[in-house]
């Protein structure tokens, strides 16, 4: 890994956090109370689900789990983000991988699961008399599983090729936590570099593309079965089950789609940050907002243990 008369770069510099002292009290402050929120409330919905019998049913059983993968997504960058604010703007290169794999793998199992999510609710609105049949515990677990595995497995073919670059000259990442695109900019060998976000382009395009498609694909069904609805009572009830999976999947996919269907377009720093706290903070931010105060029977469970709570400590 060694070029003449070049060192190679053990760690890299994050160089797109501000670098004065009040902008960085700020930020932190702000990026704190954020991730602490998310990490609460996806706790909370998760405990919530747990301990109500009537809400151990697949859609509830998917939002706990989707909640769960949000809190390890979260993980993965922001604590760093808060050091970087206060502390050395620094990572190694070793922390710079891990940090990619582990924040990709739990972004495309989410992805997966929001696929599957559209698929569960496809079944509960287009085919209601067989969805108990079909969608049963044991057949979640195993969509739950096969997401986790697609997400952890995608990966790893492109941080076990980027960990063979080399990386020497600048080691300034224009960037807020380590990602494809702003590591291999990085690299050392130019032509490999280029094929390699080629690669990362076609490989993302066809992630996101896919589950697009099949969200796309199950949403018409959805739509064609609550437009023969004849009482717009029954139209709403119908509609109302997939408002919140709905504004999740745009919410997260708008964010994600700007960042990683790019292809050869390229954005300033500031853009490049503004979309990545998009989907890695901002959208995690309004899930637990989302699926709580959408939906009738989580807001119910939520104060009905926290009544309880209230007569526990009067």
């Amino acid at each position: 890994m060694e070029n003449a008369n070049q060192t190679t770069a053990h760690e890299f510099i994050f160089s797109a956090f501000p670098y004065s002292w009040r902008d960085s009290v700020i930020c932190f402050v702000l990026l704190l109370f954020i991730y602490a929120f998310i990490v609460v409330g996806n706790v909370v919905i998760i405990t919530v689900v747990q301990l109500n019998i009537h809400l151990h049913t697949p859609m509830y059983f998917f939002i706990s789990a989707l909640s769960f993968l949000e809190i390890w997504y979260t993980t993965a960058t922001i604590p760093k983000m808060l050091s970087c604010l206060l502390c050395e703007k620094s990572i190694s290169l070793n922390g710079c991988l891990l940090q990619m794999y582990f924040f990709h793998s739990t972004g495309i199992s989410e992805v997966c699961l929001l696929t599957a999510m559209a698929f569960d609710r496809y079944l509960a609105i287009c085919s209601p008399l067989h969805y108990p049949t079909i969608m049963t515990p044991k057949l979640c677990a195993w969509l739950t599983l096969g997401c986790c595995v697609c997400g952890f497995a995608t990966p790893l073919p492109e941080i076990a090729w980027i960990s063979t670059l080399p990386f020497c000259g600048s080691n300034h990442l224009e960037h807020i936590f380590c990602d494809f695109l702003p590591v291999l900019r990085l690299a050392c060998t130019d032509t490999q570099a280029i094929l390699m976000i080629q690669v990362v382009d076609v490989v993302h395009a066809v992630e996101i593309i896919t589950a697009v498609m099949l969200i796309f694909m199950s949403y018409i069904g959805i739509v064609a079965v609550i437009l023969r609805i004849r009482s717009t009572e029954g139209r709403r009830k119908a509609f109302s089950t997939c408002v919140s999976h709905l504004t999740v999947f745009l919410l997260f996919f708008g964010s994600v789609a700007l960042m990683y269907l790019r292809f050869s377009a390229t954005y300033s720093l500031f853009w490049d940050t503004a979309i990545a706290l998009a989907f890695a903070v901002v959208s995690p931010f309004f899930n637990p907002i989302i699926y709580s105060l959408r939906n009738k029977e989580i807001k119910e469970a939520i104060k009905k243990h926290m009544s309880q709570a209230n007569i526990f400590f009067s």
